[in-house]
């Protein structure tokens, strides 16, 4: 992206100055009372002056910018603020970050999920920094009367060439302040970024190392109660009655009550997935006395009847939403799922004559990929802390998207959402378990209720048996060739529990004449959500074993075989809704086929590839497995990454290492099975997680080097690893592997896990 200028509209006016009213503001007292998270070496200025909604400067030159998503790890409170500084053109040094509380009237999309927080914010937080500094030159250009024109500014100072004039950003804050705003805002040529593609280090850093308070488990205030909360024990059942006096006598034991989320006229957001809706909650005075109160409970449960409601879609449209009665089995979910298989699904896509080609194919390849439901298990526990008075609310928690759960919790307490102020802790982890957040409602329903402030706390039984799951799914593919060993059809057909993961028009759609795509769906009502990736997460696993096969089939290499197909749908694409560019895609290819030098393979090492595009950014992994002492150890992994530019390079390698050690965790033993309804794992010593010493010995990261505006990270390279390690076990093993996890298929084949 070159230079541009910004037109500032009304909504966009709003949101980069401090009021609706018009006119800059000064010394907000709340602005004044804040103190530094870092920079301790620099004094802290007499008077703030707010530029805009992100920037408040010191009289002294200190910068502070407001990150305004949430955090749970991918870094955006440093990567956010960067396109800030980096228009505002001031020396990082000087720089504080803050989080920003919830506030739509002055942020947009305060949500950190899908990859998307970069991407959304790469015009609008450089062009806040573009308009502040605008104002910091038009307030020198006034003081010392001269053109704007031929004042530049360099880091946080403001000069004037020809009058030899200089000037520091806080001089020139309390008058800026007061300008009006520009209509154009010219934005940097990116060759001209110093801030921008220069690795920054974690603005929490610090703090995270040495236990400073940051999450909502630190908060505590005078006169704070705690609390728990007793959900039903399995999917398909909900509260009957409980017995009060179970508990009363207990030491430190408040109250015992039940609260229910959704009023009965209530319509549902895409983020109102629950299927436990009322609970009870168990009120003490410490976190100890409430969960020993949980274990004496006495209640009754009885069968959930099938409910249906109609909820807003993810875009804003009305669905029916069914939650069928029953108590589900993985077993029984196996059996119905295999029925699927063998039955036509939704036709989402067909190229060409794929049903004429398979049947008069010399060789069909079919192949069926399955994996289970997966638990989220964020580190820090759910939890959430609230205090409710009258018609006024203030909530604190981790959430990813506190403008989803505002309007919910709006209609629990039946108090106006002007007057609901949710402020935004650190998370220790999201996935997105923490888009989903009725903890919040929780909380403040309990705090209206007991008429004190509380912190309400989840057990990690509570968050792995009443979780928000990734969906169980499986995927047939099936390939047509010649006797030749062409490739003649391709054809997919992808369903899962609640939900089918298919992606129709993404590779090798596009790259092949004959192509069917079919999905299905079984209803359930076990609770599913955004899992890290959502359905990508399991279908390019799928997809990419599958070519991976299919090439050996057909005698090709992997990573040449992959380019062919890309080279086809980038010369002579086939249909119009490819949703992918084949060159991208292909870039990826050759770049991790050189940084892996895999044209050179070495004696006992055993390598599997993986190439997949979702989240608009394109990854390609190789994984390197050795067997050592009779078990696989993956040595190595290769991952090239096309993202656009990206904006803090240590940040983003950070990133892609997490999601290339989770999905090999997740590969090797991410399982949850339910019996009659009731999850089968319900903490760690059931619930495998990698370990240490199951991580990869050694992992590099590399970005394709382009001017694209940035696209997903957080997620994309999570995909791909599945596949990517699969291939690498057959390698390694002699055995395909077809069913997630992998751990208990190694474990029959006596290798050790």
């Amino acid at each position: 992206m070159k230079s541009a200028n910004t037109k500032i509209n009304r909504r966009s006016f709003l949101k980069v100055s401090a009021l609706a009213g018009g006119g800059m503001v000064l010394s907000f007292s709340w602005l004044a009372g804040c103190k530094p998270t870092a920079k301790e070496m620099l004094a802290m200025p007499k008077e703030w002056f707010e530029l805009n909604s992100y920037i408040k400067i010191g009289d002294n030159g200190l910068i502070t910018l407001f990150s305004p998503n949430p955090e749970f790890g991918s870094n955006v409170k440093t990567s956010m603020p960067m396109l800030i500084a980096e228009e505002l053109d001031v020396d990082w040094k000087n720089v504080m970050v803050e989080q920003a509380d919830f506030y739509p009237e002055r942020y947009d999309r305060q949500f950190t999920g899908g990859s998307q927080g970069i991407r959304q914010g790469w015009v609008p937080m450089r062009t806040a920094g573009a308009t502040a500094r605008a104002l910091l030159v038009a307030a020198a250009a006034q003081t010392w009367s001269v053109p704007s024109s031929e004042i530049t500014t360099s880091n946080g100072e403001i000069s004037h060439a020809e009058s030899g004039k200089k000037a520091g950003y806080g001089e020139m804050a309390s008058l800026a302040a007061k300008m009006e705003i520009p209509e154009d805002i010219a934005l940097k040529e990116i060759k001209d970024f110093k801030i921008i593609g220069n690795s920054k280090k974690n603005v929490d850093g610090k703090n995270i190392v040495t236990g400073k308070p940051m999450y909502a488990l630190d908060k505590k205030v005078e006169g704070m109660k705690y609390a728990a909360i007793v959900h039903p024990p399995a999917f398909g059942m909900k509260l009957k009655s409980f017995d009060k006096e179970s508990v009363s006598g207990m030491s430190g034991i408040i109250d015992a009550f039940s609260i229910n989320l959704f009023k009965d006229d209530y319509r549902r957001n895409f983020f109102d997935t629950t299927t436990f809706p009322e609970i009870i909650a168990i009120v003490g005075n410490s976190t100890w006395e409430v969960m020993q109160a949980k274990k004496n409970l006495k209640a009754e449960w009885e069968e959930a009847p099938k409910t249906e409601f109609m909820a807003a879609g993810f875009g804003g449209n009305a669905t029916e939403v069914t939650i069928p009665a029953g108590l589900e089995n993985t077993s029984s979910h196996k059996a119905r799922m295999a029925e699927y298989i063998n039955k036509p699904g939704n036709v989402l896509r067909r190229d060409g004559d794929p049903e004429g080609q398979f049947k008069n194919a010399h060789k069909v390849i079919e192949r069926t990929y399955s994996a289970p439901f997966l638990a989220h298990n964020t580190m820090e526990p759910m939890n959430a802390f609230a205090d409710v008075k009258g018609d006024k609310a203030e909530i604190y928690g981790p959430t990813q998207a506190p403008d989803l759960i505002r309007g919910t919790i709006e209609q629990a307490l039946g108090i106006p959402k002007e007057n609901i102020q949710i402020n935004l802790a650190r998370m220790g982890g999201g996935f997105g378990r923490r888009a989903y957040s009725h903890h919040l409602v929780e909380a403040a329903l309990i705090s209206q209720k007991i008429q004190a402030p509380v912190k309400m706390v989840y057990t990690r039984e509570d968050d792995m048996s009443a979780g928000v799951y990734r969906p169980t799914y499986s995927a047939t593919y099936r390939a047509a060739l010649d006797e030749n060993n062409n490739l003649l059809a391709f054809h997919v057909k992808a369903g899962g529990i609640p939900e089918s993961p298919l992606h129709a028009n993404r590779f090798p759609a596009g790259a092949i004449d004959n192509y069917l795509a079919e999905g299905w769906d079984i209803p359930s009502n076990i609770t599913i959500g955004a899992f890290r990736a959502p359905r990508s997460n399991f279908i390019a696993g799928a997809e990419q074993s599958f070519l991976d096969e299919l090439a050996e089939e057909m005698g090709k290499d992997p990573i040449e075989f992959r380019l062919e197909l890309l080279k086809r749908a980038e010369t002579d694409p086939v249909g119009e809704n490819n949703d992918y560019v084949p060159a991208r895609y292909a870039g990826v290819l050759e770049m991790v086929r050189d940084k892996s030098n895999w044209k050179s393979p070495q004696a006992n090492v055993h390598r599997g590839v993986s190439a997949y595009f979702c989240h608009n950014s394109y990854v390609a992994e190789v994984v390197d497995t050795v067997v050592k002492d009779n078990q696989p150890v993956v040595e190595n992994v290769y991952a090239a990454v096309d993202c656009g530019i990206v904006v803090n390079p240590d940040a983003a390698a950070n990133m892609g290492e997490g999601a290339i050690v989770d999905g090999i965790g997740n590969a090797y033993f991410g399982e949850m099975a339910f019996e009659n309804g009731a999850p089968t794992k319900t903490n760690f010593d059931k619930y495998r997680m990698i370990r240490h010493k199951e991580a990869p010995k050694k992992i590099e990261v590399h970005f394709v080097q382009n001017n694209e505006d940035p696209t997903g990270l957080g997620e994309p390279l999570f995909p791909p690893v599945f596949a990517a390690l699969a291939n690498s076990l057959y390698k390694a093993t002699g055995k395909r592997y077809y069913e997630q996890p992998f751990a208990p298929q190694l474990e029959m084949q006596n290798l050790k896990m």
